[in-house]
Parts: structure tokens; sequence; C-alpha cells
């Protein structure tokens, strides 16, 4: 298998996986319960949010897509940073337009496939500037709060990006999302 192949299948088994563990066994208007631990809703944003800013912000130095789903997913008031942390922000986990937010994953996800579809490999081993770009691009100051996010993505390559934050981060917060599901009573065994 080729890497190129091996990456766009990593990634596709990310939505693959939430898809057949999730949402067919989760009912969209149970993804904003909580049981204990955090929302469905907020696990899918984060995630979707890191993959947009990696890819389509740090890596492509463009503005991430949540740009032009902000009004639609009912956060336009909200900071650029909303989303970011680990730990849920009920403020914007009620604000979320769930149909508006399975537009925004179906987009970021359909994006990064097209891009993984017709990277250049050698894309791979270059060091974007994400701090610059972070907060250039989408607003992300690198000192307060989020200076963490600077500092973690600073000097790494594209393929850690990929690897990371589009695929492996994804493939641990459904783990956490299938919790979720059980805990709510949801789980198919």
């Amino acid at each position: 298998m080729d890497l190129q192949q091996w990456i766009a299948n990593d990634h596709a088994s990310v939505r693959t996986r939430f898809e057949n563990a999730i949402g067919v066994h989760v009912p969209t208007n149970r993804w904003k319960d909580t049981g204990v631990g955090s929302s469905i809703a907020w696990l899918l944003f984060h995630t979707t949010l890191h993959q947009d800013l990696a890819l389509n912000t740090a890596t492509r130095n463009h503005p991430p897509m949540v740009a032009d789903h902000r009004d639609a997913l009912g956060i336009a008031t909200l900071p650029a940073t909303a989303g970011l942390a680990e730990a849920e922000d009920a403020t914007v986990t009620e604000a979320l337009d769930l149909g508006a937010l399975a537009t925004y994953v179906a987009a970021v996800n359909d994006g990064t496939t097209a891009w993984i579809d017709t990277m250049s490999l050698m894309a791979l081993d270059s060091i974007p500037t994400s701090s610059w770009r972070l907060e250039h691009k989408a607003g992300i100051p690198a000192e307060g709060d989020f200076g963490w996010l600077h500092a973690m993505w600073a000097d790494k390559p594209v393929s850690w990006l990929v690897q990371w934050e589009c695929i492996g981060h994804g493939h641990a917060h459904v783990g956490e999302m299938v919790g979720v599901r059980n805990r709510l009573g949801l789980s198919p065994f």
C-alpha cells in the first residue's frame, strides 16, 4: 500500500467509526446530553475545529472553514477560540445548531479527504508557520489561554498535523463518544 492511500484510509476510518458507533445509535437530539463528561456535540465540534485549523489554516494558510459556518452553527457571537479546549464549554454546546454541525463536519472531512487525495507527499515534510497562521488567519492569539495550542503546533511538520489533528485526535475522541453513548444507555451490546 502506498503512503498516501494509507493516510486517506486512516482519515476515512475516523468518519466511518463515528457513523458506525455513534451516528446509527445516538439520535441527533441526544448529542447534547452528557450523562457524565463531555457531550457528543462538543466532542464532534471540538475535533472538527482542530482538524479544520490544522489542515486549512496551519497547513494550507487559509482561513478556517468554520469562519463560513459560524452563523449557521450558532456561534457567531462567541470568540474564535470557542471549541478549542478539551473541557466542554456549555455555552458553546448550548449554542450549537446540530444540523449545521453535521454540515460543518461533512465539509471539513470532505475538504481534508480532497486535500489528501491530491497532496504531494513532499508536503508532509514541510514545517508551516502554524503560530502566525493561527493568529492572523483564525484570530487565535498566541498569548493567553490558547498559547498552549501555538506551542503544541510550533515547528511541527505537516505530517504531524495530519497524523494527530486530522486522524489521531479524531480517533481518540470518537472513543470518548462511545463512552458517552454507553452512559446514555444506547450501547448496542
